[in-house]
């Protein structure tokens, strides 16, 4: 069966409303304003045209990521699978535009948003990763690191390293040496070295 996939770009129009089927399936649902902009020759300036007005319906996980996510007014991206509802109302017809969401996220065109991973999600890197985020002191013990991240705080303790070597004296720079050691071997925090160079400080993971 063919299905009508669309992406929408709009703003939440109302607060989510929450529910759960009578089997326990969460559900959560909210109005998205899509205005068209379109630029007006005569007036010289771009202009608001038609507002479409669209029922978006989530389920599952992303029905319960989206309580937490979005309030009434964000600028969002909704995409999912288009369905057009009509009945009857005395003599006439009436309609509604629904979509049934797959996804959802903000629309960074108009601002920032700073993403947090839900406990068990798709994709969620592995314990080992986010135990070496906690102990960098740059998340938070138990909060998920991307990859990309850890790599670069390896990288950057690499070339901390590297730098330190060049900074010894030619001489031996026995201070600088033992000092590196003893950082090392401390409590995990920092790495210092003194040297001619002055002094090399890099951050252990």
């Amino acid at each position: 069966m063919n299905e009508t996939q669309v992406t929408v770009i709009g703003n939440v129009a109302t607060e989510v409303s929450y529910g759960e089927t009578g089997s326990g399936v969460p559900m959560a649902n909210f109005r998205l304003a899509s205005t068209e902009r379109r630029y007006d020759r005569e007036r010289q300036c771009w202009v608001d045209g038609e507002t479409q007005w669209v029922t978006v319906t989530a389920w599952r996980a992303l029905a319960v990521n989206l309580i937490g996510s979005l309030s009434k007014g964000d600028p969002v991206v909704v995409s999912g699978r288009l369905r057009v509802r009509e009945w009857a109302e005395g003599e006439g017809k009436r309609g509604r535009v629904e979509v049934d969401a797959r996804s959802v996220g903000h629309d960074l065109n108009r601002g920032t948003s700073a993403f947090r991973w839900a406990a068990g999600a798709r994709g969620h890197p592995p314990a080992a990763v986010v135990a070496a985020g906690g102990e960098s002191g740059g998340s938070p013990a138990g909060e998920a690191v991307p990859g990309w991240i850890a790599d670069a705080l390896a990288a950057r303790k690499a070339s901390a390293a590297a730098s330190a070597a060049v900074a010894a004296p030619p001489d031996g720079g026995a201070d600088g040496t033992d000092a590196a050691s003893e950082g090392a071997s401390g409590d995990g925090g920092e790495v210092s070295g003194k040297g001619s160079g002055g002094d090399v400080q890099g951050l252990l993971i």
